[in-house]
């Protein structure tokens, strides 16, 4: 097999074939779901919608993947998790693919794309903790902390370029061509996942899915860090689901510019692509006590666009939201996948998944009636406030604070 490596010789996880089979699928899905969610509110918009109904539409599509993540979380400790990515991806592609059709051929109203993008976040459930826990099988211990930050950083990379598009692809050929984009992604995904080579085989399965999602739990109750940041992380979505889908697309795309929109969701990604370089190389010891004060940076966007008349200043809070979260965002995988059991992490992903963002859908629904009672740019102050203060709170938590990096990994890490 020939040795892959980085810009100074280290080898690097692409040299595994099924961890580059992993985020090829990983990051071309990526691709088309940076692409959707602006085409997707412009397509509401343009069938007069109001920013209630935008958060309403937004909201279906939210709850319908809280209410699933945890069947998925079950099914990917229970059944092959390479199995659960091929098929949910092909469904995707199928799914999102009608949606575009509808938008294309002018039947879609706002109660279809409700309902398509419901049962698109619901397949989009099923996939995520199977597809968050694969990273520990395709690569060996002494590379997930690489594999990670670089899985993310891909990722994010092809988000950056999808948000991008997104505005463009709009502006140039209207919504539905730009939905149809996302819809290949997933076809070009399943066939990615589909060479991937990990074992099928989970064995017999005794206990129930309930008794299951029971371990899941306990397992996530039994560590402190864990369920105070979930609650920490479902504070966070209430707040800004509502402030970034609903009121970002009205504030910045309806009063400076549709491009502009997409142009600030490009430079929140380019602040987590330069967020996931900054991570290859900082290690720190205690993961989330440093990670929780980047996560604090996240409320220069909002504050940005309730101050600013101008791009520019948009565009440098886009950045640094997205530079402190995904440095946050890593530290926690890597604090996930060290702590937990491999046996255990689909439930627990699934949790974390169901803890963060299960008061979404109520901030999405919410968000329109309360920033035009309060104001918009009063409300994106508020949300600012609420997203950086609990943030720094989080470091006064002990387990927080003092969750260290495993010291195995830490020696690996720094021979290398």
């Amino acid at each position: 097999m020939p040795t892959i490596e980085g810009p100074s010789g280290r080898r690097t996880p692409l040299r595994h074939p099924s961890f580059r089979r992993l985020v090829t699928g990983t990051a071309s899905s990526s691709l088309g779901n940076a692409i959707t969610p602006v085409a997707l509110a412009f397509a509401v918009l343009d069938l007069g919608g109001t920013a209630t109904q935008l958060g309403l539409v937004e909201a279906v599509f939210a709850a319908c993947q809280v209410v699933t993540t945890l069947a998925g979380g079950v099914l990917g400790d229970r059944v092959s998790r390479k199995l659960m990515m091929e098929g949910t991806a092909a469904i995707s592609a199928v799914v999102i693919g009608s949606l575009a059709a509808t938008v294309i051929l002018g039947v879609a109203t706002i109660p279809s794309i409700a309902v398509m993008g419901g049962l698109a976040g619901v397949v989009a459930a099923l996939n995520q903790p199977s597809a968050m826990a694969m990273t520990k099988i395709v690569v060996p211990e002494e590379d997930l902390g690489a594999a990670i930050s670089l899985r993310s950083l891909l990722q994010t990379t092809a988000s950056t370029v999808g948000y991008a598009l997104g505005g463009v692809l709009v502006a140039a050929v209207g919504s539905g061509w730009a939905i149809t984009v996302d819809a290949v992604t997933f076809a070009i995904a399943a066939v990615a996942y589909s060479g991937m080579q990990v074992t099928h085989d989970r064995g017999p399965r005794k206990a129930s899915m309930l008794t299951e999602l029971g371990e899941g739990f306990r397992e996530v109750m039994r560590h402190a860090w864990l369920w105070f940041l979930i609650l920490q992380a479902l504070l966070y979505h209430l707040f800004w689901s509502g402030a970034h889908s609903v009121l970002g697309p009205i504030v910045v795309g309806e009063g400076i510019g549709r491009e502009s929109w997409g142009f600030a969701l490009a430079a929140l990604m380019a602040g987590f692509i330069v967020g996931g370089l900054f991570c290859l190389r900082f290690r720190p010891r205690r993961l989330l006590g440093v990670g929780v004060f980047f996560l604090a940076m996240t409320g220069l966007f909002p504050v940005s666009m309730a101050l600013s008349e101008t791009l520019w200043p948009i565009l440098l809070g886009a950045f640094l939201h997205g530079f402190g979260l995904q440095v946050f965002d890593v530290f926690w995988q890597i604090a996930i996948q060290q702590e937990i059991p491999e046996k255990k992490l689909s439930r627990v992903y699934a949790f974390d998944i169901v803890g963060s963002f299960v008061a979404r859908p109520v901030g999405l629904a919410l968000v329109g009636p309360v920033a035009v009672a309060v104001g918009f740019d009063t409300w994106l102050l508020v949300v600012a406030a609420v997203i950086s203060g609990t943030a720094l709170m989080s470091i006064s938590f002990a387990g927080v604070r003092r969750l260290e990096r495993a010291p195995e990994r830490v020696a690996v890490e720094e021979a290398a």
